[in-house]
């Protein structure tokens, strides 16, 4: 057997670690819970169950690639390295003074989140680069040892230096970390000018601490997993997913970890973008629902959105603004602390809140029998009917429903005068409500109409909510896909090598330099590329370019696509037409009489994608056959009602079922709600409309 057409994708969440194996196109996958104190623990023991299943030895494998979710957990919730800024005299609280907008004008009480170091783990040095990259005032050795030597006593792990202007002109950062070399050559350091050489301080600066505060976590943790896998035999090449849709090597991967900060989301959206190109759909929800958070994203034109900024951890009603801002190629979604392990809680005011603390795996909710006595949304679930308490995950993990009525009652039960039962539908309508007011927020941000969408749910719990979230969003059609509760690691297997090299380089178009663009662009080409290269000797590699204009005086830009031919040969008439093209697709209008000016350049090398054979839609043959039937409560009449179980793999092509119903599998159930039907499209995906509608 070629080892080549073995391939291995490992999704690390923070309740479950999900395995998928490929062998010559049949997949075999599992589900483990994530071992928190060695993650890599989990991949062990997911990879060895895949290849019992398929008969195959790890040696065999040809291919891993890898995301996981470690590192936003550890930026959500604060639990990276011990880390200090070096930055410029006078700039040592712009993370902490942020943009100085208000998120949301009209709260007076309004708390801005806590910047990720405390101002005494900021430090300043003397010198300044001015905006065009000269050297307004030197800095020196004698100036930076006081500083380092400041560090050197407090005992830090990591180091970020992010020093005014740098993405202009780096020379200054690179004396000071030859400056820490020399005293503390195990301190890990994080440079602004690499790790995100774009304008914009705060949002840089942010971006390098966030890189440093998870560096030291997460190079051990890849360092670890590597030397596992190498012990079980793997001899084969191991890649990581990234935030931008693409993959990266290991050794990129631990230089610049924060570029994974989405990587496990990233697949998802890589995993619905394939399925939206099968079934030719240009409008997508992409719902990514796992043990500890819920992804949303929007998908136009079988592509997912991307933005060259995201925010982790929003705070306030998914308000833009509100979250910590990470300045790196990423897919463009919004991302809330609701999964499967969030936890249940009653306010001040007497109201159910869900997340975004998370059981996660250790204990997780209390219905897992591991000491959890607070109640989880699983817990809900299953109190309602959604799961079935022997069948959980295969069967591996047996759920106590007493568990869960007893922490659904005395957390919420008690406090707000309900029995177990009100108490889960509760906590499972505030969840789902949470859920649609950050796709109607995301939505509204990007100027889209939810009702022309259709969603694709996967994750181990989207398919238990997504019914009810269509609901709710008034969205018609559902998929979910084969694979569901894995999505993430199959969209891993789908995803090309890719890099984006990006640089923030100011130029109106009055002042027009086509030869500094030709080569600024070249350049970027040449760096991009060769972060692929190192990940794929031999595959084309397609080069995509675009620029980030505005007119003059506006404080943000649109994102300008260019084929290799207008970035090769500018021209500024080109690049103006094409900017007023855009502007006017999004504003409705162009201005005239306005200069216009280019912020960031970029590239984006990248493997071409996968080809898609397109799905013919199934002719239906009737209903699928009824495996049983079990109490589900219907939120649309607030009762319990007689729900059918199906089982997944009974049901074959053009196959019925009309809600409520449950379909089963091993690593997720689909709820089909009483206002929906579903049918089974040829590749296996379950198409779930709403009666009237189908």
């Amino acid at each position: 057997m070629k080892t080549s057409s073995i391939r291995l994708g490992v999704d690390i969440g923070g309740t479950f670690t999900d395995v998928v194996l490929e062998v010559d196109g049949a997949s075999f996958s599992t589900k483990v819970l994530t071992t928190y104190i060695a993650p890599e623990n989990a991949i062990i023991d997911g990879m060895q169950q895949v290849c019992v299943k398929a008969d195959v030895t790890p040696a065999d494998i040809g291919q891993i690639i890898h995301g996981t979710t470690l590192a936003t957990n550890a930026l959500i919730e604060r639990r990276g390295a011990k880390t200090a800024l070096i930055t410029t005299e006078g700039f040592r609280d712009v993370i902490e003074m942020r943009t100085e907008s208000r998120f949301e004008q009209y709260d007076l009480n309004l708390n801005i989140p806590e910047p990720l170091l405390p101002r005494q783990c900021r430090y300043t040095v003397p010198g300044r680069i001015d905006a065009t990259g000269a050297e307004l005032m030197p800095l020196t050795e004698a100036d930076i040892a006081p500083v380092v030597e400041a560090i050197a006593e407090a005992g830090y792990d990591s180091v970020a230096i992010g020093l005014i202007h740098s993405y202009l002109n780096d020379t200054h950062e690179k004396l000071v970390r030859d400056v820490l070399v020399k005293r503390l050559p195990d301190v890990m350091i994080s440079l602004s000018s690499e790790v995100s050489p774009q304008m914009r301080e705060y949002e840089r600066f942010n971006t390098v601490v966030a890189n440093a505060y998870i560096k030291p976590l997460m190079k051990s943790y890849l360092g670890r997993l590597e030397g596992r896998l190498r012990d079980e035999g793997v001899g084969c090449n191991i890649f990581l997913m990234h935030s931008g849709g693409g993959i990266i090597s290991l050794e990129n991967a631990a230089e610049f970890p924060v570029r994974l900060v989405e990587s496990g989301p990233a697949g998802g959206a890589v995993f619905a973008a394939n399925i939206a190109a099968r079934y030719g759909l240009d409008k997508v929800l992409s719902f990514d629902m796992g043990g500890t958070t819920a992804k949303i994203c929007l998908i136009k034109d079988q592509t997912p959105k991307t933005s060259r900024v995201f925010e982790v951890a929003r705070t306030y009603r998914f308000k833009k603004g509100s979250g910590m801002p990470i300045s790196i190629p990423v897919i463009d979604m919004v991302e809330i602390g609701a999964g499967g392990g969030s936890l249940a809680h009653v306010d001040a005011m007497r109201q159910i809140r869900v997340g975004p603390e998370s059981a996660g795996s250790e204990p997780g909710p209390a219905c897992y029998g591991r000491g959890g006595d607070k109640p989880a949304v699983t817990d809900a679930d299953l109190v309602l009917g959604k799961l079935d308490p022997d069948n959980f995950a295969g069967g591996s993990i047996k759920l106590e429903t007493s568990a869960s009525e007893a922490a659904l009652s005395a957390v919420l039960g008690d406090v707000l005068d309900m029995d177990a039962a009100t108490s889960a539908f509760g906590l499972a309508e505030v969840v789902d409500e949470n859920m649609a007011n950050a796709a109607r927020v995301h939505a509204v941000e990007n100027g889209e109409d939810l009702s022309e969408y259709t969603m694709i749910a996967f994750g181990g719990a989207a398919p238990l909510h997504a019914g009810r979230l269509c609901e709710k969003l008034g969205v018609e059609r559902l998929l979910v896909p084969p694979g569901a509760g894995v999505g993430s690691a199959i969209g891993f297997l789908r995803a090309p090598f890719s890099f984006e090299a990006n640089r923030s380089v100011y130029m109106k178009l009055s002042d027009f330099d086509a030869d500094k663009i030709k080569a600024l662009l070249s350049d970027l080409k040449a760096e991009a590329t060769g972060f692929v290269r190192n990940c794929d000797a031999e595959s084309d590699i397609l080069s995509e370019f675009k620029v980030y204009m505005r007119y003059t005086g506006q404080g943000w830009e649109i994102p300008i696509a260019l084929t290799e031919a207008q970035a090769m040969n500018p021209d500024a008439a080109t690049f103006e037409a094409r900017f007023v093209e855009d502007y006017t697709k999004l504003f409705g209008r162009a201005v005239t009489g306005m200069d216009i000016e280019i912020t960031v350049w970029s590239v984006n090398a990248t493997t071409p994608p996968e080809k898609v054979v397109k799905i013919a839609p199934a002719n239906p043959i009737g209903a699928a056959p009824i495996h049983g039937s079990r109490s589900l409560f219907d939120p649309a009449t607030a009762n319990f009602t007689q729900a059918s179980v199906v089982l997944r793999e009974d049901m074959i092509e053009g196959a019925e079922v009309t809600g409520p119903a449950a379909i089963t599998e091993d690593e997720t159930t689909i709820i089909v709600p009483s206002s929906r039907k579903a049918i089974r499209q040829p590749d296996g995906c379950i198409d779930i409309t709403t009666k009237k509608g189908a």
